[in-house]
């Protein structure tokens, strides 16, 4: 497998599938080794022959990160530009609010504080999609430390879920979840007692539950130049999402598909707040009505970032085109349009869990066409240990489904 050194290098921060997907995304543009810092040795990642993997423990502390990247980045001053990347929504407001320490070493692709409390609290979201416009659920707002009388215009059953992902993150008490379901006010406000008994202090969000599983979701991802103007946009149909406690939400298995109507509405939004960077936005289809609700923004690429990759879009081009060579995009603008399958679990799993028939077909013919990506199985990065930790995780993959299941049809 060919390493080349270029001018600059990755630096990513996290040790799951997310920045593998990345390492991967810049070897096969760029045919240059990453390095992942990261606070446990993940075997994928460790066997690799396109990372580094530099394992420093604490690294969820600021005060153990940000020395640490400054002390990578005096390491390589004056021979590489780094570019540096979060994995996880903690990192990158880390990185954020850091700037000023480590801009001196490194390339950050990430918008600056005072956008980034603007558009990543869920409720203030919410605000700029009704001012502009775009469909999202109806919500009402719970207000932590305050008294709360859980009136609202919809009825149960209920989603809940924080409006402040990097607060919730540290918060400790039984039964957490990411996201809740809940059918009537009494489960709810049993969950909200044992909320406010934890570290979490800002808002909780209640909103109308939109029918449909997962197959209903849609995650688009876009890039904006340093000029502010959206140059690139990827729209994925999730057709199933992980279904544990502390992952539910996150894409699994994903086809692209095109649709104008979601890609204009995330157009005016990044464009009327001035953003730049990738975006992620969790969107859902409503039967209802026919909208497509906006649920939140992610300012980084996601956990399923390689579905656009796989596709053949890679995203990193657009960084490094961006911030390191100062490309001029002009009047550039490129929606992905190819039929690709991204997934992270094993096909059974997928047909397994997919209810329309259509889509079970149309998951079968990209498989027979071989048009599927899995950003785990690369080519020439297969040693036989990587190998044998790869495959594991996938038959993991089969537990915890199993498990998930299970306990879903125990409630």
């Amino acid at each position: 497998m060919e390493i080349k050194e270029l001018e600059f290098m990755p630096v990513i921060l996290g040790g799951d599938i997310t920045a593998y997907s990345l390492a991967r995304s810049f070897h096969e543009q760029y045919s240059i080794k990453s390095l992942v810092v990261s606070q446990m040795e993940a075997k994928f990642i460790a066997y690799s022959k396109i990372i580094e993997n530099r394992v420093i423990a604490g690294l969820e502390n600021a005060d153990v990160l940000i020395p640490a990247l400054v002390s990578i980045g005096k390491e390589y001053e004056g021979h590489k530009k780094l570019i540096v990347m979060g994995c996880g929504d903690w990192y990158v407001r880390c990185l954020i609010e850091h700037k000023a320490e480590l801009s001196p070493y490194y390339v950050i692709p990430y918008i600056d504080e005072p956008l980034l409390n603007e558009i990543v609290l869920k409720d203030k979201f919410y605000d700029i999609c009704s001012r502009l416009g775009i469909s999202h659920p109806k919500t009402y707002v719970y207000e932590c430390g305050k008294p709360n009388d859980l009136k609202f215009d919809f009825d149960y059953p209920v989603i809940a879920k924080p409006a402040n992902s990097a607060m919730y993150h540290y918060a400790k008490f039984e039964g957490k979840k990411k996201v809740y379901r809940f059918n009537n006010e009494k489960d709810l406000r049993a969950m909200l007692d044992r909320l406010e008994g934890s570290s979490y202090n800002y808002k909780f969000l209640i909103q109308d539950c939109i029918p449909g599983g997962d197959e209903y979701m849609r995650v688009l991802t876009c890039y904006s130049d340093r000029r502010g103007k959206v140059v690139f946009a990827s729209l994925g149909h999730s057709l199933l999402e992980d279904h544990t406690p502390l992952a539910i939400g996150n894409p699994v298995a994903i086809i692209n598909e095109v649709n104008a109507g979601i890609v204009d509405a995330a157009v005016r939004f990044l464009e009327d707040v001035g953003y730049t960077g990738f975006s992620n936005f969790d969107i859902k289809y409503d039967t209802r009505d026919g909208s497509y609700n906006f649920f939140e923004i992610n300012v980084r690429l996601g956990r399923s970032n390689f579905y656009v990759t796989g596709s053949g879009f890679n995203t990193v081009k657009y960084i490094v085109d961006d911030l390191i060579y100062n490309k001029d995009f002009g009047d550039e603008f490129v929606v992905a349009d190819r039929e690709n399958l991204f997934t992270v679990v094993p096909k059974k799993i997928i047909l397994d869990h997919v209810e329309d028939e259509a889509t079970r077909e149309q998951v079968k013919r990209l498989y027979r066409e071989g048009r599927v990506s899995h950003p785990l199985y690369y080519r020439g990065d297969m040693s036989p240990r990587r190998a044998f930790y790869v495959e594991a995780a996938m038959l993991n993959q089969f537990r915890k489904y199993h498990r998930a299941d299970k306990a879903l049809a125990g409630k």
